[in-house]
């Protein structure tokens, strides 16, 4: 379960840092590499699903203004 957890949150941090560097967005080039180094450090399924949704909302909320 966490390597299936790791894969996609791996792939959204893939996508994240690519369009960082593209756009010179550093909270996306940031998040993007949090989220592909991230799953290595926790064992949980929970923890990876925790941190990793917070991490992925963090650039979209500072476009937005949220943040």
């Amino acid at each position: 379960m966490t390597l299936f957890l790791s894969l996609i949150f791996g792939a959204v941090g893939t996508v994240y840092f690519v369009y960082g560097r593209r756009q010179h967005s550093v909270s996306y080039l940031i998040c993007g590499f949090v989220l592909i180094v991230y799953p290595y450090v926790f064992e949980s399924a929970a923890a990876i699903i925790g941190v990793g949704v917070v991490v992925a909302m963090i650039p979209p909320a500072i476009d937005k203004g949220w943040i």
